[in-house]
């Protein structure tokens, strides 16, 4: 595949740089992420994602727009309040980049729907959700598709970006990670802890950046996917330390993979 002229002078600042090039921006215009959640951390990895070029995007989030997101929810504007979340993000990309084709799923994810709406030949799942019951239903159905899942997540100023392919051969999956004690609807909330919006846009874009680095893998210098290694931020601090998520034996998400 060639990039056409417009697409080039697009692109330009990836092409020339050495850990991307052409090849890796060729991958980035091939790929298919499915991003669920388009709130705090879906807003913001949206944004870069459609700015790095990858093609096809399948936007999932079944809630609609409140005034109360506009405080970190970067693509939403008081215009969108009550519209749904999946179709405004849509609408968004449409404007942004006419060449990338996106497409809504206004649809709650679970443990009954998650492999018929994440399947499509996704290269990629970004899941920035909300509550542990969707977060594993996620993660089970990446592991049985054999889709590597970009996971990220955040409270008031803490916050955790991680690449998980429990698919693979001696990896670990996100349910290794938190094991099976979070099944349950129930969590704590941005709308009762808080949180900062610039906190929330940081996440988002690391986890556009450890999305590409899975896309990159093999096409570039810069892809290496760093799988199960879990980025613990601190916003207070500020500061960032890494954890090396061993997988779980007896996981149930992951162990028969």
């Amino acid at each position: 595949m060639t990039l056409a002229p417009d697409r080039l002078d697009r692109f330009a600042r990836h092409i020339v740089l050495p850990e991307v090039g052409g090849a890796g921006q060729v991958a980035l215009t091939q790929a298919h992420v499915v991003l669920v959640g388009c709130g705090g951390i879906g807003s913001p990895a949206l944004q870069y994602l459609a700015g790095a070029g990858v093609g096809r995007l399948t936007l999932i989030d079944d809630d609609v727009v409140d005034a109360s997101n506009l405080q970190r929810q970067t693509i939403f504007t008081p215009a969108d309040i009550g519209r749904p979340k999946a179709e405004v993000a849509a609408q968004w990309v449409a404007r942004f980049d006419p060449a990338i084709e996106a497409r809504a799923v206004v649809e709650r994810v679970g443990m009954d729907n998650a492999a018929r709406v994440l399947g499509g030949g996704a290269s990629l799942v970004l899941d920035g959700c909300d509550n542990f019951a969707t977060r594993l239903a996620v993660s089970d159905s990446c592991v049985k598709l054999g889709v590597p899942l970009t996971s990220a997540a955040l409270g008031r100023f803490q916050g955790q970006v991680a690449n998980f392919a429990g698919h693979l051969p001696d990896q670990p999956c996100y349910r290794c990670w938190v094991g099976d004690a979070f099944d349950a609807e129930d969590c704590d909330t941005c709308a009762a802890d808080g949180v900062l919006g610039a906190m929330v846009g940081m996440i988002g874009a690391y986890a556009a950046m450890s999305a590409i680095r899975v896309i990159l893998a093999g096409h570039a210098a810069f892809g290496d996917p760093q799988w199960g290694q879990l980025q613990l931020f601190d916003g207070l601090a500020p500061s960032l330390r890494t954890i090396r998520v061993p997988r779980d034996a007896e996981c149930r998400g992951c162990s028969a993979a």
